[in-house]
């Protein structure tokens, strides 16, 4: 009896269902991302040859530009919101839950705190103009700054019960008096570890 010779055909896949999966995806993280906010105060950080990464949570960052304009920041909205609370309530300043929101959104900020609501009713973009901020005072006549480091630290213990971790980030041409103004409110509050943040120098001159 004769076998029945199949047909070989070559094999095709529809791809349309690929296509629109990998069209559905990429639209999804276009309008799901969050553009990086260009940094208020930009520091030119000195150079070294020693790469430590910071801890992505439980963070606070001190920024020390030129003149020793001061900016403050904590990671993660849950702690800002709360450090905020914490200032408002010790500074007898309210601020309300829409303002709350707003600021738990500024990953760093350099105003003192009776000029943060008018700093809050900016757009992201307008606050990031050229001298709009003029730094968080941190003498010892107006020390805000130490405030909030405390409140900081308050708050990050209350919501995820650990220690804090500081770093400083100073601009390389900045005397060192004002980055050591920093470190002492820091000391004085018995933080005596924390990290200078500095740009990746090569050894190959």
């Amino acid at each position: 009896m004769a076998k029945v010779k199949m047909s070989k055909n070559a094999a095709s896949i529809d791809m349309t269902a690929m296509c629109d999966v990998a069209f559905l995806l990429l639209t999804f993280f276009i309008l799901t991302a969050t553009a990086k906010q260009p940094e208020p105060l930009p520091v030119d950080t000195p150079s070294s040859t020693v790469q430590t990464k910071l801890p992505e949570k439980d963070l606070a960052m001190i920024t020390v530009g030129q003149s020793g304009t001061v900016f403050f920041g904590v990671v993660g909205p849950e702690v800002r919101k709360r450090t905020l609370e914490l200032v408002s309530e010790k500074m007898k300043i309210s601020f309300t839950d829409e303002e709350k929101y707003k600021f738990s959104l500024m990953e760093n900020f350099g105003v003192p705190i009776y000029q943060l609501k008018g700093l809050l009713k900016l757009k992201s973009a307008e606050r990031n103009v050229n001298g709009l901020q003029r730094g968080i005072p941190h003498d010892s006549l107006d020390n805000q700054l130490k405030e909030w480091i405390f409140a900081a630290r308050t708050a990050n213990a209350e919501l995820h019960e650990k220690q804090l971790n500081f770093a400083i980030k100073g601009d390389a041409k900045e005397e060192y008096p004002e980055i050591k103004k920093v470190m002492d409110i820091l000391q004085d509050q018995k933080v005596n570890k924390f990290n200078l943040v500095t740009g990746l120098r090569s050894d190959n001159f």
